[in-house]
């Protein structure tokens, strides 16, 4: 009987070792496929966050490319607003100059039709004149002054507006 429980011990070691053996192949060749498997898929999520990375940066130079047209088109707009104020501030310095000097008298119309119920017309020159037409009043050179820094004020405010209505046209894409 020893025989036999040699022969069955032995048999039995056997199949214990064929058993391990084929666990471990068999562990061995899964964990092989399961790594396959990962490195694919780690491939894929690469590929996946570079293709997201490159769509990102060129979103981001559009948007650069945007921005740097915008901020130019911004300088060279108020560096046009900048030349046409400067230039109806000169202008108006040199009228209020030449007011100042008596080179230069703003003068009004006078309504005539109240006064000698010919329509507006002059029955006659004055002595000493050779322009027909209607009656005029010189302004006091004070006067002039005020009215002329009015009208300035008045067109460096038309100024700012043309400036401001040529930005929000500018920016919202309507030209």
């Amino acid at each position: 009987m020893k025989l036999d429980a040699v022969k069955w011990s032995g048999a039995l070691l056997l199949t214990l070792g064929l058993m391990a053996g084929s666990a471990w192949a068999a562990w061995t060749w899964q964990a092989n496929a399961y790594g396959q498997q990962l490195a694919k898929q780690e491939k894929a999520h690469q590929t996946t966050l570079t293709n997201l990375a490159n769509a990102n940066s060129a979103l981001i130079l559009a948007e650069q490319d945007k921005r740097t047209a915008l901020e130019q088109w911004l300088a060279a707009s108020d560096k046009v607003h900048y030349r046409v104020l400067t230039d109806a501030k000169n202008n108006q310095a040199r009228l209020r100059d030449r007011l100042a000097t008596a080179d230069l008298r703003l003068s009004v119309l006078l309504d005539t039709t109240a006064k000698n119920g010919s329509d507006g017309m002059q029955t006659s020159t004055g002595p000493g004149c050779l322009v027909h037409g209607a009656t005029r009043a010189q302004l006091d050179p004070a006067h002039a002054q005020r009215i002329i820094g009015i009208t300035g004020d008045g067109d460096q405010g038309l100024i700012a507006l043309q400036a401001c209505q040529a930005y929000a046209k500018g920016v919202s894409g309507t030209k």
